[in-house]
């Protein structure tokens, strides 16, 4: 079984790689068309909010409430079950979404009202931002129906990753970048609003999406006709698992709505500084915690429902779960400590052309260094939550965020004196707030103890990083003859200088005496 996470757990990062890796492209396509001035705000706030209750309605909350539902089924090995259990699940959550989708694309208005308060404002008093909130009502009206999209491909991919198929779900998501680039390269640039084609692009990705995993389910004997079944005995399971979940597993995508609101009030370009360097950050949250995460729910959730036939599943379920922070620690800590020494090198590299200048760069690198602090904070909520819900407790992670976002509304205080600054360090200061409750309830329960050998694994981690991040700092340009460099110089500085990373990084790592048996899960009799 070991094994077999690691190989999965090497697809969906494999996969997932590509589809960053495009998606770092879309938004570099998007920060030369709009930079980030007032288009870039009202895209980027239009984007933000469908994404919002995509976590909500689909994979967030749902996988988490699903998935363990879903391997009960699996279980009893009767698919016919199954396959019924699937229809009465699409047709119920589909239903809602459908409604939801239309309530909000008529009424879009009124959602940009409340996410956008300050714009709301100017537009009662024809104030200099007037015209940002008739336009995100506009665009919302085109980027809602993505919602409804995506909720039906996070139901497929949840059903494909409990069969293993983790590679279809993980490499969707190129689909949507790639129908972005598409239309921010031939289309946008033959409207007048610029944002209104990168609008049209959500829409088609969503599209896309949806078509290419249809054929994986009809391959898998799983695409059946949905059917409402609102007091069905499972779909009552999974709903009474994920309306707490709902908060729960949303609690960073509700503080960056705050962040959202509040930036609404500040200085234009802090919603496009905010999402540039969150972009960023993204990327190895995606890559190593989410990936990482997808991998191993399935799994807890196999060992949580086998507790009463095998004594030692709850070894197995403790040790899955210290696998996955290990993971977490291997990857996510040279991950923060290189993106905290290249910060604006990366933005500028990256981002720096044609509508997006150099003071963009550096007013981005400072809300990049905030969120940065809590980037390991964000990947190990992704694994110390699922040992909440592979139990099917989705109540105490809501308890949780409840605490997390309340702290963090506090934190937001810190954009008096700090600006768009302060909420990026409100929002790391929130994970891992979020995190250390996580784990202090996982410990208390006795189902997770950090294990005395993840101890010494994370120390030995730790070294080789800083040993990396000290010599890549020391090599590195300074920010101003960053900027004097071509474009390919640039290019080749930032390769060599991750090549390095990679290098040092590896072999520290191998120095301290970590060998592949430390990358595997332990288990008894193995």
């Amino acid at each position: 079984m070991s094994k077999r996470l690691l190989k999965s757990g090497i697809i969906v990062s494999a996969m997932t790689l590509v589809s960053r890796v495009l998606g770092l492209v879309r938004d570099v396509v998007i920060a030369n068309l709009i930079g980030a001035g007032a288009a870039a705000d009202v895209f980027l706030f239009a984007n933000r909010i469908p994404n919002f209750l995509r976590r909500l309605f689909a994979e967030g909350a749902f996988s988490q409430a699903f998935v363990p539902v879903l391997a009960e089924y699996q279980k009893s090995g009767d698919l016919s079950k199954t396959r019924e259990f699937i229809g009465k699940v699409s047709g119920t959550l589909g239903g809602l979404v459908t409604v939801v989708t239309l309530l909000a694309m008529i009424g879009s208005p009124v959602v940009a009202a409340i996410f956008g308060t300050g714009w709301f404002v100017d537009w009662l008093n024809d104030g200099p931002n007037a015209e940002k909130f008739t336009q995100a009502s506009l665009l919302l009206k085109i980027t809602f129906p993505y919602l409804w999209f995506v909720t039906f491909v996070a139901l497929s991919g949840a059903i494909l990753n409990t069969i293993g198929k983790f590679g279809v779900m993980s490499f969707s998501p190129v689909l949507l970048n790639i129908a972005m680039i598409a239309t921010a390269l031939w289309l946008a640039p033959q409207l007048e609003n610029p944002d209104l084609g990168l609008a049209i692009g959500i829409f088609l990705g969503g599209l896309l999406q949806f078509l290419f995993q249809l054929p994986f389910l009809y391959q898998a004997k799983l695409l059946v006709k949905p059917k409402w079944a609102w007091h069905d005995e499972g779909v009552k399971k999974i709903r009474t698992l994920m309306i707490p979940a709902l908060f729960g597993v949303s609690v960073s995508q509700i503080n960056l709505l705050l962040d959202t609101f509040i930036a609404s009030f500040l200085m234009t370009g802090s919603i496009s500084w905010l999402y540039y360097s969150d972009r960023l950050l993204e990327f190895p949250l995606g890559l190593f915690g989410i990936a990482i995460s997808t991998v191993i729910l399935p799994t807890l959730a196999r060992h949580h429902v086998n507790r009463d036939d095998n004594a030692k599943s709850a070894v197995d379920f403790r040790n899955t779960m210290d696998w996955g922070v290990r993971m977490i620690l291997l990857l996510g800590v040279p991950a923060m400590i290189g993106i905290a020494v290249l910060a604006q090198p990366m933005l500028l590299v990256l981002f720096m052309r044609g509508s997006f200048t150099f003071n963009d760069v550096q007013a981005a690198s400072y809300s990049l260094w905030g969120f940065n602090a809590g980037l390991l904070s964000f990947m190990l909520i992704k694994i110390l939550a699922n040992g909440y819900y592979a139990r099917q407790d989705t109540k105490t992670p809501v308890k949780i965020g409840i605490i997390a976002m309340v702290s963090n509304m506090a934190f937001n205080l810190l954009a008096i004196p700090f600006s768009y600054v302060g909420l990026a360090i409100a929002s790391a200061m929130s994970a891992t707030l979020n995190a250390f409750l996580l784990y202090r309830g996982l410990a208390k329960a006795d189902i997770y103890h950090f294990s005395r050998q993840s101890a010494v694994f994370f120390l030995k981690v730790f070294c080789a990083a800083a040993m990396m991040g000290l010599l890549v700092w020391y090599n590195s340009p300074s920010l101003s003859e960053w900027n004097a460099m071509s474009f390919f110089n640039r290019v080749y500085w930032l390769a060599w200088l991750i090549v390095l990373a990679a290098i040092v990084y590896g072999g520290m790592l191998l120095v301290l005496g970590l060998r592949k048996q430390h990358l595997l899960v332990k288990e008894l009799n193995q």
